[in-house]
């Protein structure tokens, strides 16, 4: 990784070079932010296969060699807006990391104050669930009216949250079942977490929503009533959303699509061999 940094801290001095000598421009120029985010966005495009601490080392490098004031704030908003929506699973850690040491604490902010709460709230409902960490614990009601604690350890399980009013859930609960059908070769749990308050409508989803694969254990869960803050811990602020948890109780997946589902499950497989050979 050595070799690599010393690559990367190359690349971010080049990429300042260009920015510094571009200052006096970007001043007077209307479409100057535009060239000055797509110098940054291309130096952070070209780290996208480092490590999460290293692409916040060579972020802070990047914004701390500014002295322009105005540039100093722009390219803090840029390197946020980037890994806030970054095409790398696990990234937005980077987003939540520049948010506490280049917002909260004054050292720069963001062009208005609706953005600033808009990335304050990103902040506060994606911290709890960052790759790595321990699956936040919530409660949720059963079809039988029972309550149960979610995820359960012992087993690799994914949450997935849905809606039946949501379009894009009905598209997903289609392909859902065929993706784990044709991918899946050990046991996993599938908690299916209804997000609305029609229980009419939760009870005809729970008849015809089938996974017919003997690795897939299907589970439904609701919680009309908010009381498990699941939407906070798991920043549901919108469906589908799809985490992966370990049998250890740590996320391995998170903020995923049904096209990147195939992708993590090698790496699920292995995880859970080695828990299932741990256990004595």
């Amino acid at each position: 990784m050595g070799d690599s940094s010393q690559i990367m801290k190359r690349l971010c001095c080049i990429v300042l070079a260009m920015i510094l000598g571009f200052s006096a421009f970007a001043q007077k120029q209307v479409g100057a932010e535009n060239v000055l985010d797509s110098l940054v966005l291309n130096y952070v495009a070209s780290m996208q296969a480092e490590s999460v601490e290293t692409k916040e080392a060579e972020c802070d490098f990047l914004i701390s060699s500014v002295r322009d004031s105005v540039l100093f704030n722009r390219i803090a908003v840029t390197l946020f807006n980037y890994y806030r929506n970054a095409p790398v699973m696990g990234d937005e850690a980077v987003a939540i990391y520049l948010f506490d040491k280049w917002f909260v604490t004054g050292k720069t902010s963001f062009p208005g104050e609706f953005e600033g709460l808009d990335a304050e709230m990103f902040c506060n409902m994606n911290r709890n669930t960052l790759l790595g960490m321990d699956a936040p614990q919530i409660a949720l009601r059963r079809p039988c009216g029972g309550k149960r604690t979610l995820p359960e350890k012992g087993r690799t399980t994914i949450l997935w949250f849905y809606d039946t009013a949501c379009s894009k859930c009905k598209l997903e609960s289609r392909l859902l079942p065929g993706v784990l059908k044709e991918n899946l070769d050990f046991p996993v749990t599938l908690c299916a977490v209804y997000a609305g308050q029609d229980r009419k409508a939760w009870r005809e989803f729970r008849r015809t929503f089938k996974v017919d694969s003997p690795y897939v254990k299907v589970e439904h869960y609701w919680d009309p009533d908010f009381d498990s803050d699941y939407l906070r811990l798991y920043g549901v602020v919108a469906t589908p959303k799809m985490y992966m948890v370990a049998p250890e109780g740590s996320i391995i997946g998170r903020r995923l699509e049904l096209d990147a589902l195939p992708q993590l499950l090698p790496t699920a497989r292995r995880i859970h061999e080695v828990f299932t050979n741990t256990i004595p």
